[in-house]
């Protein structure tokens, strides 16, 4: 049997909902996002609830809420505890998230489902990785390899790649294959055939139109609000396609020379960019180059104003302008508070890049457009003043008290427990009592005078002879060159230093700007006040995808490509899930499956994988070749025990002739300008070489395979003339023989 693998959605199957899955290999159980809403309800954690305590591990894929936002909450209230790998990225820009929903709820709500603490908590506890570095589990997780890869769509996106004796457990959610100016596309089509392929039908039914008509409507929308003294509302995510959205604005308005403002707010604006400017790594090759050529940063913003506080907008009330504000689904943060302000006038445009999560405003608006009435309600967080003040102080100082108390009545029964340990600790310096010399009341009244004596200070116990302080033995073990130590007792771990560096969990102003930490630290007595507002939609209302997620039509040409042994569908509405699982049932596979909340499918491969030793005898006539970063050599033998286990042997009979592999793969750009060095008219068209007058080289798939394993030949044709023979011979020197 091959890698056991089973997988259990907790959250996000045959609907929008956040993302949560356990994936087991081999008795180890990942947890593969740990998602919520903006709506934060506790209901859509329950099944996470259940299988928390026995999670080892937690890879988080984006930063954004529907992939990490219960993680400070899972934490604290559920029992999770397990390591948790992202990138870098997805480490500091996930925090940032989550302090913003943080003060965004704090606005709104008295009952803190997390505190500062508890996502400073959470967040400590991640190992970061970077694109393709391997990173090997112990204990439990012995002999399993993990490693992100890059999957577009958010910035530090990752697709997971779960190794285990070479089979392979690709888990690749929301990504994009779409070069954009922020990132680069996704390298899943890079990996074939792997044993499990997890990935969702999110988009499965939509097909998007090009990049630059997407844009171009998308602009031209924003310009005609403006011009018509209209504001414009883009309701985006803390730091996910804000990115995208600010990159494309910047641009823009750079290259038309506009003046019409442009605002970025959320309750930490200025500490994302910073944060962003230091990933340049992270991005596309475009901006990387860009910044090698000129060294001017990409978010070196001039038309972009970063802002975290919604009174700054009133300085320009009068003046049309565009903001980019969380959150996305309208249900809080400052896009619900501008929305509320501005949909009540016809010039203004609400302009949504993304699908609302299902059952907010946004998603609402969106399926119904108005003219139309809605129901919000608006919440304000006001200080307490008066009575109410006084009672809070009384009520804090009450807790005080008995928060004292509790601890002098611990540290009491602390003293009692130390005094009564000391009573039953036998002193292995006793004196024998039946020589120690006891003195007689009147020898006691000669000496001391007074037999009634306070003693202020340390008082030893009536049963103890001899007080002495405590003596513990050294029970460290020796060798012949002195004390044996544990040398990572004494190395630095490169995350303490890097902690130590940044700051992390300590000291707030090095992880956010000073508004941003004034808001977080701001501890002044205050109450929720909420009131229930009709707001007659009248502004116009726009969706257009910048989501930045691959297409239906993508989805399965990818999926074509990677041809899974065994392919699972996640987070998608019923119809899509449906539609995609449909499609590759009938176009390629046989193994699809699209389980149910808490449903556990088994999806162990069915081949069948054994450890061999190579004996020495064997290799010591083995002649290697060199393939790139790799020997490869072609190996007649036979399977045989040794010592208990499988070995190959040398055959035992004259091994019979094989035919001659070509080993390599032909790029026809690379061979033609090999060709054009060595003075050979040639050229590449319709995906065939030209070679000379008559000679062609081109690729064919070998139909009888299906999915991207698929092999090609490689087929010249033409007259058998010396130059046939030259070609023929330059086209066998890119390849290794065997």
């Amino acid at each position: 049997m091959g890698t056991s693998v089973q997988v259990t959605p907790l959250c996000g199957v045959y609907s929008e909902s956040p993302l949560s899955y356990l994936v087991t290999v081999d008795g180890f159980n990942f947890l593969m996002d740990c998602g919520w809403n903006d709506l934060f309800d506790p209901a859509l954690l329950q099944p996470l609830s259940r299988v928390s305590s026995k999670v080892d591990a937690v890879l988080i894929s984006h930063p954004d809420i529907l992939h990490l936002g219960a993680l400070p909450y899972a934490m604290k209230q559920l029992g999770l505890s397990a390591p948790v790998f992202a990138t870098e990225p997805v480490y500091r820009l996930g925090l940032l998230t989550m302090y913003d929903y943080y003060l965004a709820r704090k606005q709104i709500s008295d009952n803190d489902l997390f505190t500062l603490d508890d996502i400073d908590s959470a967040f400590q506890n991640i190992t970061r990785l970077t694109y393709s570095q391997n990173h090997h589990l112990s204990e439990r997780g012995e002999g399993i390899v993990i490693a992100p890869n890059v999957a577009g769509h958010l910035l530090g996106g990752t697709i997971w790649k779960i190794t285990k004796d070479g089979e392979e457990v690709i888990y690749a959610v929301d990504f994009n294959h779409r070069k954009e100016r922020l990132l680069n596309g996704t390298v899943l089509d890079s990996f074939v055939r792997p044993a499990v392929l997890i990935t969702d039908a999110y988009n499965a039914l939509n097909n998007q139109l090009s990049k630059r008509q997407r844009e171009q409507e998308f602009l031209e929308t924003i310009l005609k609000a403006l011009r018509a003294e209209g504001n414009v509302l883009l309701p985006v995510d803390t730091a996910g396609r804000a990115l995208e959205l600010i990159l494309t604005l910047e641009q823009y308005w750079a290259e038309r020379h506009l003046t019409f403002p442009i605002f970025f707010l959320t309750n930490v604006s200025t500490s994302t960019i910073e944060y962003v400017k230091s990933f340049l790594e992270w991005m596309s090759d475009s901006i990387a180059k860009s910044f090698e050529h000129t060294r001017d940063n990409a978010f070196l913003l001039r038309n972009v104003t970063l802002i975290i506080n919604k009174s700054e907008l009133e300085k320009l009330s009068d003046v049309p302008k565009v903001v980019l504000a969380s959150m996305g689904s309208l249900e809080l943060g400052f896009s619900h508070d501008l929305f509320v302000e501005w949909a009540t006038e016809a010039k203004n445009l609400v302009l949504f890049s993304e699908k609302g999560q299902f059952g907010t405003l946004a998603r609402m608006l969106q399926a119904d457009p108005p003219p139309k009435a809605v129901k919000v309600t608006m919440s304000k967080r006001v200080p307490l003043v008066g009575d109410e003040l006084h009672a809070f102080e009384e009520e804090q100082n009450r807790l005080k008290k008995e928060a004292a108390v509790k601890a002098s009545l611990v540290k009491e029964e602390e003293l009692k427990s130390s005094r009564s340990s000391d009573n039953n600790v036998s002193d292995p310096m006793v004196i024998d009592s039946g020589t120690s010399h006891v003195p007689t009341d009147a020898a006691s009244s000669r000496f001391f005078g007074y037999r009634d004596i306070i003693i202020d200070g340390f008082v030893p116990p009536a049963t103890s002879v001899a007080p002495m302080f405590p003596f513990f033995e050294n029970s460290a073990e020796w060798d012949d060159f002195g004390e044996v130590i544990n040398p990572n007792d004494y190395v630095i771990k490169e995350d303490d230093m890097d902690q130590a560096m940044h700051g992390i969990g300590a000291d707030l102003d090095s992880k956010l700007d000073e508004g941003s930490a004034h808001l977080l630290l701001d501890a002044t007595p205050s109450k929720v006040v909420s009131n229930e507002l009709t707001v007659h939609v009248k502004c116009a209302l726009a969706y257009m995808d910048f989501e930045g997620r691959s297409d239906g039509r993508s989805i399965k040409s990818i999926i074509s490509h990677v041809a899974p042994l065994k392919l699972v569908l996640v987070h998608g509405s019923a119809e899509a899930t449906e539609h995609l699982k449909q499609y590759c049932s009938k176009q390629f596979y046989p193994h699809i499956y699209a389980p149910q909340i808490e449903e556990t499918i088994d999806v162990t491969s069915d081949l069948c994988a054994y450890k061999v030793q190579l004996t020495e005898k064997l290799m010591s006539n083995v002649i290697f070749k060199k393939l790139g970063d790799y020997e490869i050599a072609w190996v007649d033998a036979e399977v045989g025990k040794s010592n208990g286990t499988l070995s190959l042997l040398p055959v035992s009979s004259t091994p019979p002739t094989h035919k001659s592999v070509l080993v390599g793969d032909l790029k026809l750009a690379d061979f033609k300008q090999f060709l054009s060095g060595k003075g050979i008219q040639v050229e590449l068209a319709g995906g065939v070489l030209h070679c000379g007058e008559y000679v062609t080289v081109r690729k064919v798939g070998d139909s009888s395979q299906k999915g991207g394993a698929a092999a090609q030949q490689v087929v010249i044709e033409g007259p058998l003339t010396e130059e046939y023979y030259k070609i023929r011979e330059l086209l066998y020197s890119q390849f290794y023989l065997l």
